[in-house]
């Protein structure tokens, strides 16, 4: 019997239905991850489930009891209260009253006192568990801790089922292994929504794809997933060309005309009706953003460098005495706690944020395009056209004037939704109107702090694709491992003690080499200048996918010359295409040429991968 079961469920708040007669049963224990583009209605299946939303039809029930919880995207802010209170709040109007057991003070309505007691000890068992402690001020937490006291909040009435809407935004690498082990261990019945791929990938046990108000399940791993959806779209375009070849046909029998009216051509006649009216009702999938970068002209080849360098801020020191260098090419992945300073170091070494003591200098010819994840570019006041184009119909985009709303377009913004208000926009419509702004100017260092929070897998795999054909120099903050792993060769790790180290290679090779969450260790090692010609990087994913696929193009280049030379030595080719010799001559030009380049990238990539790792700076 399932834990939660949902049966024709329809949500519809305006326009098409969000979502359109759907049916899921969830077992316990089971960890479902729910994806789609944004806006296909993920928040809205979780609000329904906890009973935020009410169905315009269907039913949702729990077949064992219980009730669900949820633990959602923001954090509350000045709530006066301490993690145990917090936590007590997940009893709903009972929690009042252990709340006021737990400040010693008289309980102003009466309740069963056994009840009491063991409310009061789930509390303290829950607090314990999440490793908190109970009389420590919420308000005074790090981003992660009070997601941990709001997890208790969720679990502390032992819910039928665990909500968790996108719980990774803006906590750090730490908090979010911690939580993924936490329910992994505690065996909970979880649904939930991410964007975070190696949460799904450690975390779910099943993937509920949400796609055009319709639910698709897929009892497997996310890679799995990955594969089995590759294939359903290409079964579905071709039976969509398939439709579409036979309603053109049929109409083209309609406009010849009816011959007979017997009852199987009323009944052709009705079924053409049909698949017009399927035709018309058929909702269009949301497209990928088109995100394309322009690099300017080449940057110096150092770009920024630090020596002994110290930050404070309003007398409080946050990052500790540090060196480093960065050069042009370089791709710097920054990670660390939240509040160690990874977003101070970034604004220091763009000299927003001076230091203290010591120097940061910067190279000649930087021209930087700054991803900031607070978004203060924005203009509240303003819509999403003005904030883009400051009022402008046009906007120069790689040196070309292009029309704004058109170029909006390119980034999934409707005409509508370029002329509405910003303050209208979802945290992922944010995120894609800045990432527009940021692509809109030529730069040869990219700076991009937390771009990931609220993007949906397929723009964040987009964007992914974008960095990696990024020629220039690249630092970025973030708390996405996947999204590390994928776009930098390097690491700049700081611990909560401001602390700061370099690491030659991704996300994985840190993780494998450090054994351990904590990036810095308490005793510092002073970074190793090094020269920048015996800089080296390790090959990103899709430069492996690159070398691995060369022998099989060059192969497919020889196998062309062969069949070229082949229809050269054969007369009957020259009688049917007389141009055929000339057009040939051009072809085998051109392969030659794209031989010649793949033998040299080969050769590039080959020497990245058989490099020697320049060695840990903090061993």
């Amino acid at each position: 019997m399932p834990v939660l079961s949902l049966s024709d469920v329809s949500i519809k708040l305006s326009g098409s239905p969000i979502l359109d007669s759907v049916t899921l049963n969830i077992d316990a224990k089971e960890r479902v991850c729910v994806l789609g583009r944004n806006g296909s209605g993920k928040t809205t299946l979780l609000k329904t489930i906890v009973g935020d939303l009410a169905p315009n039809s269907g039913t949702v029930n729990f077949p064992q009891g219980g009730k669900p919880a949820i633990l959602r995207q923001d954090i509350p802010a000045n709530t006066g209260k301490s993690v145990s209170e917090i936590v007590a709040e997940g009893y709903g109007s009972d929690g009042i009253a252990p709340c006021q057991a737990l400040k010693g003070k008289d309980i102003a309505y009466s309740i069963d006192e056994d009840r009491q007691w063991k409310m009061e000890q789930r509390i303290e068992r829950v607090v314990q568990e999440l490793e908190l402690s109970p009389s420590a001020r919420f308000d005074e937490l790090s981003g992660g801790m009070k997601r941990r006291a709001l997890l208790g909040k969720a679990l502390v009435d032992d819910p039928a089922i665990l909500a968790l809407d996108e719980p990774t935004n803006h906590m750090d690498i730490n908090s979010i292994a911690w939580m993924e082990t936490y329910l992994r261990k505690r065996n909970a019945t979880v649904i939930f929504v991410t964007h975070d791929r190696s949460m799904i990938r450690s975390l779910s046990t099943r993937i509920v794809e949400i796609d055009l108000g319709n639910v698709r399940s897929f009892r497997c791993d996310y890679d799995n997933y990955l594969s089995r959806k590759s294939d359903l779209l290409e079964a579905e375009a071709k039976n969509q060309q398939a439709f579409e070849k036979k309603l053109s046909k049929e109409e083209a029998w309609l406009r010849r005309g009816i011959k007979a009216r017997r009852s199987r051509n009323e009944g052709r006649v009705k079924a053409l009706k049909e698949m017009r009216q399927r035709q018309a009702n058929r909702r269009i999938r949301q497209g990928s953003a088109k995100l394309e970068s322009h690099a300017s002209h080449q940057s110096g080849r150092k770009v920024i460098w630090a020596k002994n360098a110290e930050i404070e801020i309003s007398g409080r020191k946050i990052l500790q005495p540090f060196s480093l260098e960065i050069y042009r090419g370089d791709r710097i992945g920054v990670v660390g706690p939240n509040g160690s300073g990874k977003t101070t170091l970034i604004k220091a070494l763009l000299g927003q944020n001076s230091a203290s003591s010591g120097y940061i200098e910067r190279g000649t010819k930087l021209q930087v395009a700054y991803f900031d994840q607070l978004r203060e570019q924005f203009d509240e006041d303003a819509t999403v056209l003005e904030n883009l184009a400051d009022g402008k119909e046009t906007i120069s985009v790689h040196g070309k004037q292009k029309h704004a709303i058109s170029y909006l377009q390119d980034f999934l913004f409707t005409p509508d939704k370029a002329l509405s208000s910003i303050k209208t926009l979802s945290g992922g419509e944010r995120n894609r109107l800045q990432l527009a702004k940021l692509f809109s100017r030529p730069a040869n260092l990219l700076v991009l702090d937390e771009p990931t929070n609220d993007l949906d897998l397929e723009t964040l795999e987009t964007l992914e694709e974008q960095i990696c054909d990024f020629p220039g120099t690249l630092l970025i903050v973030s708390h996405d491992r996947s999204f590390l792993e994928n776009t930098v060769t390097h690491l700049i790790v700081i611990n909560s003690k401001g602390e700061i180290a370099e690491f030659s290679g991704g996300y994985d090779d840190w993780l494998a080499r450090s054994q351990k969450l904590n990036p810095v260790p308490d005793k510092p090692h002073k970074p190793k200048s090094k020269d920048w010609k015996q800089r080296t990087r390790r090959l990103l994913k899709a430069e492996r996918i690159e070398l691995e696929s060369i022998p099989v193009k060059i192969e497919d280049l020889d196998q062309r010359k062969e069949e070229i030379a082949r229809q050269l030595a054969d007369p009957s080719t020259f009688q049917s295409d007389p141009t055929f010799a000339e057009a040939a001559k051009e072809e085998l030009a051109t392969i030659e040429i794209e031989t010649e380049r793949i033998f040299k990238r080969w050769e590039e990539l080959e020497a990245i991968s058989q490099a020697p790792q320049v060695p840990d700076t903090f061993d």
